[in-house]
């Protein structure tokens, strides 16, 4: 069984609990090169054309717009094909779903027969709505319960990700 782990995160200031840092590697990306150690799956990274402000507070009110109007943000590149039976998919938990870049490269493949494996980072949210979201933009794939972990455990988190994966 083939696996591809497809993931967007973000780098610079971000909210740790209660504050405002600078990640030199975004929370997600930490989780995506967990499962990547663990699973030996191919990474891919969701990079957006636009990039989203360095400073926090901006890139939050980016996002919001984008969710508010439905946004599909362009990314620079996507896999040539989706071959992989299992998608592990990651992303920052953004006003309760997903970031829209990601929305834009789930609606570019047919994921019919596809098992989709999501993965996030909080801090405090959870999941939110984006199980939910997966299902509907990919009808056809199976969505299995994502792994929620908060940003600020990113780092130490491994077991946590080992312990999913074996689920």
């Amino acid at each position: 069984m083939s696996e591809l782990i497809v993931y967007f995160s973000r780098s610079g200031n971000n909210y740790v609990n209660g504050s405002i840092v600078n990640l030199p590697t975004g929370n997600t990306e930490i989780i995506a090169k967990f499962i990547h150690e663990l699973t030996g799956a191919e990474l891919f990274k969701l990079e957006p054309v636009k990039k989203y402000s360095a400073d926090y507070t901006e890139c939050t009110n980016e996002a919001k717009r984008e969710l508010n109007s439905g946004a599909r943000p362009e990314v620079v590149s996507y896999p040539e094909k989706i071959d992989a039976d299992t998608i592990y998919l990651g992303y920052p938990n953004w006003w309760g779903t997903m970031p829209m870049c990601v929305y834009t490269f789930l609606e570019r493949y047919d994921f019919t027969g596809k098992i989709i494996r999501p993965f996030c980072t909080h801090e405090g949210s959870g999941m939110g709505r984006s199980e939910r979201e997966i299902q509907r933009v990919c009808p056809g794939a199976k969505v299995e319960r994502g792994l929620a972990i908060h940003g600020a455990d990113a780092s130490k988190s491994r077991n946590l990700v080992e312990n999913w994966l074996k689920r």
